[in-house]
């Protein structure tokens, strides 16, 4: 028999130029997405809280106009950890993203660690976003004089009344079902809102560009250069996105040439816009008025334009909402991966028999999601999310290194420059940013760490695809 695997026990790993063979059977996924969808994806996954709330955060109280270098500096971060992925992805045209990287590379425990994780993370994220758009959304609601019942308004302990986020929970369902409905479906879908979404950001920018008080730039540094760096660790995570859309790649139509362009084009889109939207904001308004919460319709208000302070509320909807649909893709990609290789029972592997997406696993995430949007408050919510991300990030960068020594002829679409320079950045910065979180998040971490330790060594080491085969002699 054909060796499949290399090392033994937990350190297994899956071969890279066997993959794509033993990736077979009824965990097949149908090859529909073009370079520019797959690019909407990641887009899709990385503008949205970043421009219409952390913007403002940042400039206000971290680093005052000197937040576009914020943006600068987590955006160079990013992009060693993005120059990494994108590597991978000319060679591994697999569903998984860094769980099937780390597993090909770094052996099946560490893939299986980040997998695991990630598979908590990404659907926290999912509710984190719908519990957002549903306040936007209660805003224009009672805006436009509509008096919504409380119950329906809030988790428990969130307001007088509240029992339940309803529209967070249903918005979760919504994004399962169309996720659903077929992968090309859904894809022209997120394309279409996506570029409305890019639509009403350059609006925002032309619009306010017209308004720039160059004044309002000085002192650019008033929080000093701490302040920028301190600013570049909390928008770090509106820069990344494109690792949820790389678990897409065994739905590209040319994965090995569209997905490491994709990665790149992705951020280097949303990086521009970024800057732009935050050249504008400082210098509409004086960053120790911009408001907090929303920054946007502060600096609007403050030049007479406050009538566009409601297309600027539903582009934030608009654009919040493709974050949900990468993710919530992100996620059930993961689970699908991992049930595939046997690591979970391979019946979430099934995938329906005419549109080829793994509907079990998406209907599971969207129920979970919905449940986590409808009763937990959404400052529990975002702290399931961050540490798993960057562990994820750290993996990545490394393995991308160690695979270039071990096996350098390998076959790449996508070559990471300045190795290993490059991704021994992306990996420091990431590793330095987990020192920014609070001790609550490591003890949740810890906890699910230790029920997949459970889960792992009672079930998925004897059930693995690689367990059961034997390597050649």
């Amino acid at each position: 028999m054909a060796k499949i695997r290399s090392g033994e026990g937990i350190l297994r790993r899956k071969p890279i130029e066997h993959i794509e063979e033993s990736d077979t059977g009824e965990g097949g996924l149908t090859r529909s997405l073009g370079l520019w969808q797959l690019t909407a994806i990641g887009v899709g996954g990385i503008i949205g809280a970043g421009i219409f709330t952390l913007a403002g955060t940042v400039a206000n109280g971290k680093a005052g106009p000197a937040v576009v270098v914020s943006f600068l500096i987590a955006g160079f971060a990013s992009a060693c950890a993005a120059l990494s992925y994108a590597e991978f992805a000319g060679m591994i045209p697999k569903a998984g993203s860094a769980y099937t990287y780390g597993y090909a590379v770094l052996g099946e425990f560490v893939g299986w660690f980040i997998g695991w994780d990630l598979l908590l993370e990404y659907t926290a994220i999912v509710a984190v976003v719908a519990i957002g758009i549903s306040g936007y959304f209660s805003f224009l609601v009672e805006e436009a004089g509509a008096d919504l019942p409380a119950w329906m308004l809030g988790a428990p302990g969130t307001g007088a009344g509240h029992r339940v986020d309803l529209f967070a929970a249903i918005l979760c369902v919504l994004i399962a079902w169309l996720l659903n409905l077929g992968m090309k479906s859904a894809a022209r879908f997120e394309t279409f809102v996506v570029a409305l979404k890019v639509l009403v950001v350059l609006l925002v920018i032309a619009v306010g560009f017209f308004h720039i008080n160059t004044a309002n730039y000085h002192p650019f540094f008033p929080f000093g250069i701490s302040g920028a760096f301190t600013g570049a660790a909390t928008v770090f995570f509106a820069v990344f996105g494109y690792d949820a859309m790389s678990t897409a790649a065994e739905e590209s139509k040319d994965a090995q040439k569209h997905m490491p362009k994709a990665i790149i084009y992705s951020l280097i889109i949303s990086m521009v816009l970024y800057v732009a939207a935050c050249l504008v904001l400082t210098g509409m308004q004086n960053y120790k008025d911009i408001d907090p919460e929303s920054g946007f319709s502060s600096a609007f208000k403050s030049v007479g334009l406050g009538g566009l302070a409601d297309v600027i509320a539903v582009g934030a909807i608009i654009g919040i909402l493709t974050v949900m649909f990468t993710f919530m893709l992100g996620v059930t990609r993961v689970w699908f991966s991992m049930a595939r290789d046997g690591l979970l029972p391979r019946w979430f592997a099934k995938t329906h028999p005419t549109r080829h997406v793994p509907t079990r696993v998406t209907w599971i995430v969207g129920v979970g999601a919905a449940a986590i949007a409808g009763f937990v408050p959404i400052g529990e919510a975002a702290e399931l999310t961050n540490i798993g991300i960057l562990l994820a990030f750290v993996v990545v960068c490394v393995a991308v290194i160690v695979l270039r020594y071990r096996q350098p002829d390998l076959p790449r679409g996508f070559r990471t420059p300045l190795m290993p320079f490059i991704p021994a950045l992306g990996a420091l910065f990431s590793l330095w940013l987990v020192t920014f979180l609070e001790w609550e998040t490591w003890v949740r971490f810890a906890v699910w760490f230790l029920i997949g330790c459970v889960v792992y060594f009672g079930y998925s080491y004897r059930h693995s695809a690689l367990a059961r085969r034997t390597p050649a002699e």
